[in-house]
């Protein structure tokens, strides 16, 4: 799992599951590029124990017990995201299921699911 692990934990404050994506493919869809946008565009999804607003401006801000400020854009038909100090960008697909449920899988196929706040 390597880097998508120690990135997207942070990130999300979730561990990866142990599922691969593919076996949990009922009822999801992949989100398109004006898609990804449209979805996470000044919204907010609740993780685990944390939460994340994705500004129209390219801002996010995670929260889990501190403000955590990066940076999120869509590149292809995918959802990227930057954390300073780092100047790297992570690339994951977007998926979005029952209950609004939106799912982010890495390249591995690893995922972690949020849900809207209402």
């Amino acid at each position: 799992m390597g880097r998508f692990a120690v990135v997207f934990g942070i990130f999300l404050g979730l561990s990866a599951l142990n599922v691969s994506a593919s076996e949990q493919d009922v009822d999801w869809v992949t989100l398109s590029r004006s898609e990804i946008g449209e979805t996470l565009s000044d919204r907010k999804l609740v993780y685990d124990g944390a939460t994340q607003v994705f500004y129209a401006s390219g801002r996010t801000l995670y929260n889990a017990g501190r403000d955590s400020w990066g940076y999120w854009q869509v590149r292809g038909d995918s959802y990227c995201s930057q954390w300073p100090p780092s100047g790297l960008w992570d690339c994951y697909q977007l998926d979005i299921g029952p209950a609004g449920q939106l799912r982010f899988v890495g390249s591995d196929g690893s995922f972690s699911t949020g849900v809207f706040a209402e």
